[in-house]
């Protein structure tokens, strides 16, 4: 064989894997994503709903910081239009608990540490895929040295718990954790 023959020969098989990955990428179904998360591709809007704080124990402004933490995270790894209602993907709930109890005990009956915990409780609706709809309650905690007061370290908690519990949620609706 020539050198031509070789070269129109190369050219031909690199044509065919072309087509055969052009295939196979459209027989593949789209979805949005800018952080691996899975999006539907029909869903273009998104809302979260402020969390009522129905727990007696929470400082007043752990809803609207948590709202707000969880709006950032969809706006944030999502590209969806963030709105206030009637969205295609929709999250709404409310603080269940927020409490605090002391965790290991020394031999003198004081507690070393104290633990922090957040629960919420979060329906999300999506409405393209009803299977991915889910009510649940999602749990979070930090510990804190007994030496420290809550008000001292409450601030710092609240928000890596927050951070944790978006997360939690993202990827609970998202990433089908």
């Amino acid at each position: 064989m020539n050198k031509l023959t070789i070269l129109a020969l190369r050219y031909t098989s690199i044509k065919y894997l072309v087509v055969i990955f052009a295939i196979f990428f459209e027989s593949c179904k789209p979805t949005v994503s800018l952080s691996g998360a899975t999006i539907p591709l029909e869903a273009k809007t998104i809302s979260v709903g402020f969390f009522a704080n129905n727990s007696s124990l929470a400082p007043p402004v752990l809803s609207q910081q948590f709202t707000e933490k969880m709006r950032d995270v969809v706006s944030q790894q999502t590209n969806l239009a963030l709105i206030k209602n009637n969205a295609d993907l929709q999250f709404e709930g409310y603080i269940a608990d927020y409490n605090v109890a002391p965790i290991s005990i020394q031999s003198n009956d004081q507690a070393a540490q104290n633990r922090l915990t957040i629960s919420v409780s979060v329906k999300y609706s999506n409405r393209f895929d009803a299977t991915k709809n889910f009510e649940q309650t999602f749990t979070r905690f930090a510990d804190f040295n007994s030496g420290q007061t809550l008000s001292s370290v409450e601030s710092g908690l609240i928000t890596e718990i927050n951070r944790q519990l978006t997360e939690d949620i993202f990827n609970k609706a998202f990433n089908n954790w």
